[in-house]
């Protein structure tokens, strides 16, 4: 029916109207839609914070330690000192690997987070190569030249014998001789002497005599040497793998 003093219809008009008000809806919604999705990436934001930093849902609740053998997993999280209860986001990791690297008979560390809330230790120890009798006591020593361990009883390892002014670098040097010699060629050997760096020799089990000198061409003069002990002689130069002696 249609309105005789305006001519409009009431039908089309409201339509009309309906029409326009969802038009000013649309326009509104695109300028605000940004302004709610600002918002929500606000607040996830703000609880992600809250939850990684300040929740207890992810701080530190234990200390899963990997690689142990000679030592405990108990020393490894008492050298650790992690700081249970604080976020896991926080924990100072370096500080822990420096703590624990500090034990003597651990050669390196890897720390790392393990998400939700645990600490893991992978520790890799120092193994022996050699035993060392310092100020009467019997240590390990690894083949980096560090003296580790302590023994009650010498183990079945070959026996480094020094001089009274044999400093780091050349206990160093004897480890680099004995990690070098090929294990049939190890059994072979009763003790080694290490004066300096460069003066460094093997003691077999029966007696015989090899100068080595120091650690360069190890392995050539592994090679050497086995061919020249079966050689009648009790004393081996090797020193310079190139020209070896031999004497009595």
């Amino acid at each position: 029916m249609t309105d005789t003093g305006t001519g409009i219809d009431p039908v089309v008009d409201e339509r009309t109207r309906k029409r326009f008000a969802r038009r000013q809806w649309a326009r509104r919604w695109l300028t605000w839609r940004y302004v709610v999705a600002a918002a929500v990436v606000v607040l996830l934001v703000v609880g992600g914070v809250w939850l990684v930093y300040f929740s207890s849902l992810l701080s530190v609740q234990g200390v899963e330690v990997e690689g142990t053998g000679s030592l405990s997993d108990a020393q490894i999280r008492a050298a650790a000192a992690v700081p249970e209860g604080e976020a896991l986001a926080t924990v100072d990791l370096d500080r822990i690997r420096t703590r624990v690297e500090a034990l003597a008979g651990v050669r390196s560390a890897d720390v790392s987070r393990q998400w939700p809330d645990q600490v893991l230790i992978r520790v890799e120890e120092r193994e022996a190569v050699a035993v060392v009798e310092i100020a009467g006591r019997l240590r390990g020593m690894d083949e980096d030249g560090v003296v580790f361990e302590d023994y009650a009883k010498a183990p079945d390892l070959p026996r480094v014998q020094t001089g009274a002014d044999t400093g780091s670098e050349a206990l160093r040097e004897g480890a680099l001789v004995i990690a070098a010699l090929p294990t049939d060629l190890a059994e072979m050997v009763d003790h080694v002497e290490v004066d300096t760096v460069d003066e460094i020799s093997l003691v077999l089990r029966d007696g015989r005599l090899v100068v080595w000198g120091s650690a360069d061409q190890s392995d050539l003069k592994a090679t050497v040497l086995e061919s020249l002990l079966g050689q009648q002689a009790q004393r081996y130069d090797v020193s310079v793998p190139g020209q070896p002696t031999t004497s009595n």
